[in-house]
């Protein structure tokens, strides 16, 4: 198994972390704990906009919605198609990747662009490649009934993580 994003590109995840052998959401409690934080996180921040949208719209429904996730759990940029070649321009030839793993790293992006800087006219996006995306395991085998990932997110709910024994409340 290799490395999948989920919900939002960005944050890459282990499928043998998340799936178990038969191909199924493996429960919570079974997962590491950094990859249950990201998972919890994502259920807050999947579909909310994106962060260069709001900080240029005066409201929230004129942002595009996020597709992509940058960065550590709270400390996140949430980026849509758009607005990706402004982060990477930041992180790559800005200084941004000096805030790497930092609690101020979405704050620096957010002061950059909202100071007026953007990438170069022609600075591209990543080139993202799906391969295999029929090979990616269902948490079930009739997905056509399956909710989107991001509905199954939601469904976590307080006492499942309560049950967990930890206190996710800084980031849920």
């Amino acid at each position: 198994m290799g490395k999948v994003s989920i919900a939002l590109r960005g944050w890459r995840f282990d499928e043998e972390e998340v799936f178990d052998e038969d191909g199924e959401l493996r429960p919570l409690e079974e997962m590491p704990e950094e990859t249950r934080r990201r998972l919890i996180r994502l259920r807050v921040v999947v579909g909310e906009p994106c962060d260069a949208c709001w900080l240029i719209e005066e409201e929230r429904a004129d942002c595009n919605v996020a597709r992509m996730v940058y960065g550590e759990p709270l400390a996140e940029v949430l980026l849509c198609p758009d607005h990706e070649p402004e982060f990477l321009y930041w992180f790559r030839e800005s200084g941004g990747s000096d805030y790497k793993g930092q609690s101020d790293f979405a704050d620096a992006f957010h002061e950059w662009f909202a100071a007026g800087n953007r990438a170069p006219d022609g600075y591209g996006n990543d080139d993202h490649v799906d391969t295999e995306p029929d090979n990616v395991p269902h948490p079930t085998p009739d997905v056509d009934e399956l909710p989107t990932f991001e509905e199954a997110l939601e469904e976590i709910d307080d006492e499942e993580l309560d049950a967990l024994g930890m206190d996710y409340s800084d980031i849920t």
